[in-house]
């Protein structure tokens, strides 16, 4: 017995040393703290009156942004529960397409506002529960309070794509390129559905102003006809895309060949070539007369296709290729020996509008309706932030378009929000009342932020908001004056879909966060086990010689 009693006494190991382990609220407040710190970077972005951040990568490259989801991206950030602040943003724009900056920032004010609490003494388990709670009674509200909006509402799908657009390096420009949104929507629906990510091409050209923006009725590629006397334009277009080498091949050099005469060597290179242009032969047999390659073509090809009267390129981009694929039913082809006419697709239209200019216009598909934004700008910085913003603004658009539903803008949509949480929180017995409570004062973070972007004061917005919202049922801040006006007379209005998945997406998290008591992670090991000076990175240029 003595012997199992001295053997009681041994400590126990159950986590390996190699782990370093946070537990209780040492754990909480960690985790709280880098959910907060992720949602203060994005803060000061928040609000057409926002700020921009500049980010620049290893390799030198620059990115000039307010769009929260491309600046949490580019940070490329590292500890865990920031991570999963920052995979709200990503669900945010994968859903929504937009707001994930209010998504970030709300569910850093709920942690915010649960950890203070918790220093009360209150159990995240029952902050949990409130907050589960607080989120159906929001998302309810928010469904009431929505007003329905028409499809062929054009003005009012206009006004929510310029609301988007407020606030960017493009805003200037903001009733063209929202315009621009909403004839692409209306070109590209089917069936009251949108397909955004693939049924619109985004394509960037340096030289002009934004204004110069346009959209064209099918693909346009920056890519040329190979050949002076090949077609410019062709109708009824038979495209083939080929996904390899268009070349001529030479024997190889390593192989032995006998011959005993200038004939027999001159009949040999007849051969060869002879033997390519059956390969050519396969493709113009097809029936095609326009030829896509996305790498080499020597000269032999391209005399082969001009002889037979066909458009030919090559090195074409990859992402190009699939579009082309996409939209004309073409298959890619990488055996040019197995291609059949099966394998072509089809436009209406391929054409090259001015020969001195590398651009070709690929019109009018069977099935898919593609249609492509050349985007135009003084820089490159320009038009990769205008292609930001027609991301954000066309996805809000598809959003009112496949729902029918908005909610007034400013701030408006939240005071509503915040109010119908405090009665009910009034009416909910137990410490869950706090957390509802709680919810409603994270809610209104949005506002006072953007407020506070703007210049205003914070304390003084709030409280004309309230004030006004019991008359005003839209009254929201406008960013110009300072004053509580209604929303929607102003045209300032935002999708339900973009409010509701925000409260959705920073809700789960704050949640996720909450439940967290425990956290292990692996500490980075040392390379070699050797000592310090002899590690191969101590080494300077003189101890290595």
């Amino acid at each position: 017995m003595a012997g199992y009693g001295n053997q009681q006494q041994q400590p126990i190991i159950i986590v390996d040393p190699s782990k370093e382990r946070t537990t209780g609220k040492d754990a909480l407040s960690m985790n709280i703290a880098s959910a907060k710190a992720v949602a203060s970077i994005v803060k000061t972005t928040l609000g057409p009156k926002g700020m921009d951040k500049m980010m620049v990568n290893i390799m030198g490259d620059i990115t000039l942004t307010n769009d929260g989801a491309t600046i949490l991206e580019e940070m490329e950030i590292e500890h865990p529960t920031a991570r999963m602040i920052v995979e709200v943003a990503k669900t945010q724009e994968k859903m929504a397409g937009d707001g994930t900056t209010s998504a970030v920032v709300m569910a850093g004010a709920l942690l915010d506002k649960a950890q203070k609490l918790i220093e009360t003494g209150v159990h995240p388990t029952v902050l949990v529960k409130g907050y589960t709670m607080a989120t159906e009674k929001a998302l309810e509200t928010l469904k009431n309070y929505a007003v329905t909006v028409e499809k062929t509402d054009r003005e009012m799908l206009e006004k929510i794509a310029n609301t988007s657009i407020t606030g960017k390096a493009s805003e200037m420009a903001g009733d063209h390129l929202a315009k621009i949104c909403v004839d692409a929507i209306y070109a590209i629906e089917h069936e009251g559905q949108v397909d955004v990510d693939k049924d619109i091409v985004m394509a960037k050209e340096v030289g002009g102003t934004i204004h110069d923006t346009e959209l064209i009725n099918g693909i346009s590629i920056r890519k040329e006809a190979l050949h002076n006397e090949m077609p410019r334009r062709i109708e009824n277009a038979k495209i083939a895309l080929i996904d390899t080498e268009l070349v001529f091949a030479k024997t190889n050099t390593t192989s032995k060949l006998h011959v005993d005469s200038a004939e027999q060597l001159f009949d040999f290179k007849e051969q060869e070539k002879a033997n390519f242009r059956a390969v050519i032969q396969k493709i113009i047999d097809t029936g095609a007369n326009v030829v896509f390659c996305s790498k080499k073509m020597d000269d032999y090809a391209l005399h082969f296709f001009k002889e037979a009267n066909m458009y030919a390129t090559r090195r074409v981009k990859d992402e190009d290729m699939e579009i082309l694929s996409y939209s004309t039913g073409a298959a890619l082809v990488r055996n040019v020996n197995e291609i059949t006419a099966d394998d072509l697709g089809y436009a209406e239209l391929v054409e090259q509008e001015d020969e001195h200019e590398e651009k070709t216009y690929i019109k009018g598909f069977k099935d898919a309706r593609t249609m492509t934004i050349l985007i135009k700008g003084g820089s490159e910085h320009v038009t990769d932030n205008i292609e930001r913003v027609f991301d954000d603004a066309l996805h809000v658009v598809k959003s009112v378009y496949e729902d029918g539903t908005i909610v007034a803008g400013g701030g408006a949509s939240e005071i509503e929000v915040a109010q119908a949480l405090r009665k009910y929180a009034s009416s909910v017995e137990g410490r869950e009342q706090l957390a509802i409570s709680a919810f409603a004062d994270a809610i209104e973070e949005l506002p006072k932020a953007i407020a506070e972007n703007c210049g205003f004061d914070t304390i003084d917005t709030i409280i004309d908001l309230r004030a006004k919202h019991g008359t005003v049922k839209n009254a929201g801040l406008d960013i110009e004056t300072g004053d509580v006006v209604d929303m929607l007379d102003k045209g300032i209005i935002d999708p339900l879909r973009v409010k509701t998945q925000a409260i959705k997406s920073a809700s789960e998290a704050a949640i996720i966060v909450l439940r967290v008591d425990d956290m292990l992670r692996a500490k980075e090991q040392a390379m070699m086990d050797v000592k310090p000076e002899h590690n191969v990175h101590n080494y300077d240029m003189a101890g290595m010689l």
